[in-house]
């Protein structure tokens, strides 16, 4: 499947089939949701697989009786730890230059640059928000890898990140944030495209409500 028809066949399904998802097949999904994208290489997001009936049944509490939690195989439970800029990034630099794509003039202007860039967010009050950011990029490399291996999701809103986070093990963490759940497995419904507006509806050229083309040269 194109990434093309994976995003025009991808629905979000609230009803699944109790057949599990194989540890190969999960484990083949997060191997592709951790290469997504991610502001300045910083990896600033984890990802938890909650398998486990006990797990499960916490996040259909946590969830307020959502029905994903308690009838999906899955549920992966995005993390996002705004203040993981301050740890030590040398083994992201070290695998940077092994693959030969940073070198070391590069890598101290990069480190500098980033470490100002996270300072100045952290001034504004913004470090969560653009660390929930890059969780929220890795939910949607999930889903669409999830679609092509022929598995259903559903971006999961409406939880209480309290219960969330004790279902998980970091009821302590202040430093952490829940970003999105996302359900996955084999689902027990046929979902029907329900449609978008027209694309004229929602893209501007050049500045918010132009939806005049812009000129091309040839």
């Amino acid at each position: 499947m194109s990434v093309a028809a994976a995003v025009r066949t991808r629905r979000t399904v609230r009803h699944y089939r109790p057949d599990a998802v194989p540890a190969a097949t999960l484990d083949a999904l997060l191997d592709l949701a951790v290469e997504a994208p991610t502001s300045w290489n910083l990896q600033d997001r984890s990802i938890v697989a909650v398998t486990s009936q006990e797990g499960r049944e916490g996040l259909v509490w946590a969830t307020g009786g959502q029905p994903q939690p308690q009838e999906a195989p899955v549920v992966l439970v995005f993390v996002a730890e705004p203040q993981s800029w301050r740890e030590d990034h040398n083994d992201v630099y070290d695998q940077a230059r092994r693959n030969g794509a940073w070198n070391d003039e590069f890598i101290a202007m990069f480190s500098a640059a980033s470490k100002a860039f996270q300072e100045d967010l952290d001034r504004r009050g913004l470090l969560r928000e653009y660390a929930i950011k890059d969780a929220m990029i890795a939910a949607a490399y999930v889903m669409l890898a999830a679609t092509e291996m022929g598995l259903a999701t559903s971006p999961m809103n409406g939880w209480d990140e309290a219960e969330v986070k004790k279902v998980i093990g970091i009821g302590d963490r202040d430093d952490l944030a829940i970003a999105l759940l996302v359900s996955v497995g084999y689902p027990a419904e046929d979902r029907h495209h329900p449609g978008r507006r027209p694309v004229e509806r929602n893209v501007f050229h050049q500045r918010y409500g132009s939806r005049r083309m812009p000129h091309i040269p040839e």
